[in-house]
């Protein structure tokens, strides 16, 4: 078995090698590489496979009790500075690379149908592979520089996927919203890497816990300097997690192509926040303020995230706040010591939400049949309905998932979100009340989503609302400055070509099914959508057992077990579950019943329903203060450089001249001219000193 802890460093080491043999093919022989496509895909999938299989292997010998490895090289040293690189297997490692690697694989196997007439298609593939490659570095990584290092590198594969189809205006700035979103939380985290450094002198996690911890009880730094070292670094988190204030890059980020979509959401960037929160708990932990800190911002993350969501008619972008909201939970979770209950969701979630997202996607491709090529018409939530009877496979797996979200036991998302709950309340009522509150309003949006897409009459052949969209989009496109409505070529559904040959079809009027390599990893999906919340139940906590916080013991973690609450757990649990089905009980009048006018409420209630359609009109705020301020200020200094830097310099030059142009006279060369000059020297001194 230690062979293969010997071997670990392969496990991100193999994506990149096939990212790097597809990239240098599209480099040197691109038309053979191109026309190669599934062979490459074959080639990325394979050595994702075999991460997969080795990351499974090292979860099974850390279960039964493998001790962590850790394996390190010096990497640079001066002095007395020395820095190592290596890689680390623990229990956190363990369950972080079967997430990772597992939505990879599967997400890799669906690309191959959605992306399948996409000219982009390999570099796709060289791109997904090379994002999985740094986010599995990222979490072997043992010290902070590493992490760092792999941080930047899953930004910048987040920057070249939101933006694949970079002809697209939407894409570019999206991708570009993103970048910039993110270098503010990274700076943060750059800067309390180099304090954190600075004050305790290591990189390393457990180290700089306990070291920061005994230099603020012996007074020698103060407590406000621990805290706000503490939360520079819960910046980078911040941003990659798209916690509050920096969330609103990731709904934009849905301009990328939908398999991209479900990897950031469910087991790439955004889990590397909440990740690099859990190895960093060592320092957080001993720094309360700072873990306040922690569950306030989650806690209103989650609540803003899930009353966004409620008025989203993009079926992507609901998606994306749904996201935000969740990971809000994992965040809130952190704050509040519940380190297991955190990851726990971390978990549940990337399974549950990997499949939504690809579901999603299904749905996309099955309506680009009837809409064409228009992300208008084939994202709106508006013009679907009844695509159950279309597509059977997707509409009971994108269920599972609405129901596993919402946390209706026995499915994955109850036992997760559960425990959050229970562990708020513990800790401040005021925030259970708030988690409490959003999980409603989750199964509310959630079934929302599912009757008016999978329920009803299908409204996908119903002109007059097409051009109400239409129009609408483009009321939108004009006011933002967007001329461009639709892509060059779409989310790969069908080619423009084939789209016309369907034209007279009788089908072409109806949705259908995804291929299967669609349809497969959906279904593979929803069985841990299903089942794995069993492993983290409170009368049996395998989870817990399994991941705990490091200044724990394993004795520490059964002993809190045996004083398990029974009743207490049945209370919390039972008003949750009340809660969640009030929020489907109202989705079920409003959406399918049809018992209860949404419109008519949000008439009543219009100004809390343009703060949520606005997004809380934080785009807005951001774009007046940051984009136009900025522009004003860069005016400014734009005009201090023109009239007083080039002023300066053009009056100097100008001066330069005109001296030179006086002196070309004086300097004639004739000696006589001299001479006569000296001799007015002379004789303009004799006057001045016979004068005085």
């Amino acid at each position: 078995m230690e062979v293969i802890y010997q071997y670990a460093w392969l496990i991100p080491v193999l994506p990149l090698l096939g990212a790097m043999l597809v990239g240098l093919g599209l480099i040197s022989i691109n038309q053979v590489t191109n026309r190669l496509r599934q062979l490459n895909a074959v080639v990325i999938i394979s050595l994702m496979g075999a991460s997969m299989a080795l990351s499974l292997a090292l979860l099974w010998s850390q279960f039964q009790g493998h001790a962590p490895y850790l394996w390190t090289l010096e990497w640079a040293a001066a002095g007395n500075f020395h820095l190592t690189m290596g890689y680390t297997i623990d229990h956190l490692t363990a369950l972080m690379l079967v997430i990772v690697t597992t939505v990879a694989v599967l997400v890799m196997i669906y690309t191959d149908g959605y992306m399948a007439h996409d000219p982009g298609y390999v570099r796709f593939y060289a791109y997904l592979s090379l994002f999985g490659s740094s986010m599995l570095g990222l979490v072997v990584s043992p010290n902070l520089v590493q992490v760092y290092i792999f941080w930047e590198l899953v930004g910048m594969c987040s920057y070249l996927l939101v933006g694949f189809w970079y002809d697209r205006k939407a894409a570019a700035d999206a991708c570009q919203k993103a970048f910039v979103t993110n270098r503010v939380g990274d700076f943060g985290l750059l800067l309390g890497i180099l304090g954190l450094f600075w004050a305790t002198g290591s990189f390393d996690f457990m180290v700089m816990g306990d070291r920061l911890s005994n230099l603020v009880e012996t007074g020698s730094i103060s407590n406000f300097l621990a805290i706000l070292l503490a939360i520079l670094v819960f910046l980078g988190p911040v941003a990659k997690s798209a916690q509050f204030p920096l969330h609103v890059w990731l709904p934009d980020a849905m301009e990328g192509p939908t398999p991209i979509s479900a990897l950031i959401h469910a087991a790439t960037m955004v889990a590397a926040g909440v990740f690099l929160i859990a190895r960093m708990y060592p320092v957080f932990e001993n720094v309360p303020a700072a873990m306040n800190v922690i569950a306030f911002t989650g806690a209103f993350t989650a609540f803003l995230g899930a009353t966004i969501a409620i008025t989203q008619n993009d079926i992507k972008k609901g998606l994306a706040y749904s996201t935000i909201s969740q990971l809000g939970y994992m965040v809130m979770a952190m704050g509040v010591g519940a380190y297991s209950a955190g990851l726990f969701h971390l978990m549940t979630h990337a399974y549950f939400k990997a499949m939504l997202f690809l579901g999603s996607g299904s749905v996309i491709h099955g309506m680009e049949a009837v809409v064409g090529h228009d992300p208008v018409l084939a994202q709106d939530m508006r013009l679907m309905g009844g695509l159950r009877k279309y597509m059977p496979v997707t509409g009971f797996t994108f269920l599972i998932g609405c129901l596993a979200i919402a946390g209706i036991p026995p499915f994955a998302g109850f036992w997760s979100k559960d425990e959050i709950l229970g562990a708020a309340f513990a800790a401040n009522p005021f925030l259970w009340f708030i988690g409490w509150l959003t999980a409603g309003i989750t199964a509310f949006y959630m079934f929302r989503m599912y009757f008016s897409t999978f329920e009803g009459k299908f409204r996908g052949n119903d002109e007059k609302i097409k051009t109400q969209l239409k129009n609408a989009a483009a009321a939108l496109a004009e006011k933002s400055g967007t001329a461009e409505l639709a892509p060059n070529f779409g989310p790969g559904a069908m080619k423009k070509g084939e789209l016309e040959s369907h034209s007279h079809d009788s089908h072409s009027h109806e949705p259908h099914e995804s291929p299967w390599t669609m349809s497969l990893p959906l279904v593979v999906l929803a069985i841990p959508s299903m089942l794995i919340g069993l492993v983290g139940t409170p009368y049996a906590n395998y989870f817990e057992q399994f991941i705990f916080p490091p200044s724990e013991t394993l004795g520490s973690v059964m002993e809190k077990a045996a004083e398990f609450d029974p009743h207490e757990f049945y209370v919390m649990a039972g008003s949750s579950v009340v809660v969640s089905v009030i929020g489907i009980t109202l989705a079920v009048l409003m959406y399918l019943a049809r018992k209860i006018d949404p419109s008519a409420i949000a008439k009543n209630i219009q100004p809390l329903y343009d703060l949520s359609l606005n997004k809380w009109y934080f785009d807005d705020i951001y774009h007046r203060v940051f984009v136009l301020g900025l522009r004003r200020v860069a005016r400014q200094v734009m005009e201090v450089d023109f009239r007083v830097v080039d002023g300066a310099v053009n009056l100097t030059g100008f001066f330069t001249l005109v001296s030179g142009e006086g002196l070309k006279y004086l300097e004639s060369g004739r000696v006589q001219f001299y001479a006569l000059i000296v001799f007015g020297a002379v004789l303009g001194l004799v006057i001045v000193f016979g004068v005085t």
